[in-house]
């Protein structure tokens, strides 16, 4: 069966620019994932930079627990998308 293409995938970036100018975690960027996912988003998107003024590596990796284990009980997964300049930090960060 040919996998369907992703419709919607969701660029949390700004969502992180917000709790970061705020400090502490608000929005919550998993949460936030969550919530986007359940209101039909079909990806979740990020764009990493080098100086994580928007989303860090942290939530990364742990967007990618997340989704892992959404995915584990979905038959229609969810696609990740890392968006970024194929620097020799940003391709480790992929492979991770």
């Amino acid at each position: 069966m040919k996998k369907q293409k992703c419709i919607l995938s969701v660029n949390v970036n700004k969502l992180a620019t917000i709790r970061n100018s705020r400090g502490g975690d608000v929005p919550n960027i998993l949460q936030c994932a969550e919530d986007l996912i359940q209101f039909g988003a079909e990806g979740i998107t990020v764009h990493p930079r080098p100086d994580e003024r928007h989303i860090r590596k942290s939530d990364v990796f742990a967007l990618n627990k997340l989704l892992k284990k959404i995915n584990s009980k979905r038959k229609d997964k969810i696609e990740f998308n890392i968006e970024g300049y194929p620097s020799a930090d940003f391709i480790n960060l992929v492979k991770k």
